[in-house]
C-alpha cells in the first residue's frame, strides 16, 4: 500500500499545492515575488510526495509512482525556469533565451501537471483494484 501522510503533512503537502497555483498565476502577471513563492510550493509539494512511497510488488503502480516522480522533478525544473525567465542568471544570448527560455516554464508546468493528473488518477485506480484482490 501507499505511505500515507500524516496530518502536518497533508498541511504542508497542499499548503505547497497553493503556493505553486499563486506563484505561477503572479507569475503571469510578471510578478518579481512569483518564482520564489512558486519554488517553496514546489519543494514543499515534491518533498511530501517522495515522503509517499509504495511498499508493494504492483509493477503498474511502481511504474506510476516513477512517472510521478518525474512530474515532480518538471515541477522543480519548472521553477528554475521561472527564475531564468525573470533574471537571466546564464546570461545567455538574446536569441537563445528566447529560444529557449522566455515563457517556456509554462511548457514544463504543463507536463508536469498532465503527469501528475494522469498518475494520481491511475494509481488510485490500480490501489482500489489491488484492494478488491484481498
Amino acid at each position: 500500500m501507499m505511505k500515507q501522510l500524516n496530518k502536518t503533512e497533508n498541511i504542508i503537502f497542499l499548503l505547497g499545492a497553493v503556493l505553486m497555483v499563486a506563484g505561477s498565476a503572479a507569475n503571469l502577471f510578471v510578478q518579481v515575488w512569483a518564482p520564489y513563492v512558486y519554488s517553496v510550493g514546489a519543494l514543499a509539494f515534491s518533498l511530501m510526495q517522495f515522503r509517499q512511497g509504495y511498499d508493494g510488488k504492483n509493477f503498474t503502480i511502481r511504474r506510476l509512482r516513477n512517472m510521478m516522480i518525474m512530474s515532480d522533478v518538471f515541477f522543480l525544473v519548472t521553477a528554475v525556469m521561472m527564475f531564468e525567465n525573470m533574471y537571466n542568471f546564464l546570461k545567455l544570448d538574446y536569441m537563445t533565451y528566447i529560444r529557449y527560455v522566455h515563457n517556456n516554464w509554462v511548457v514544463t508546468l504543463l507536463v508536469a501537471a498532465i503527469l501528475q493528473l494522469y498518475t494520481t488518477h491511475r494509481i488510485s485506480h490500480e490501489l482500489d483494484k489491488e484492494a478488491k484482490k484481498l
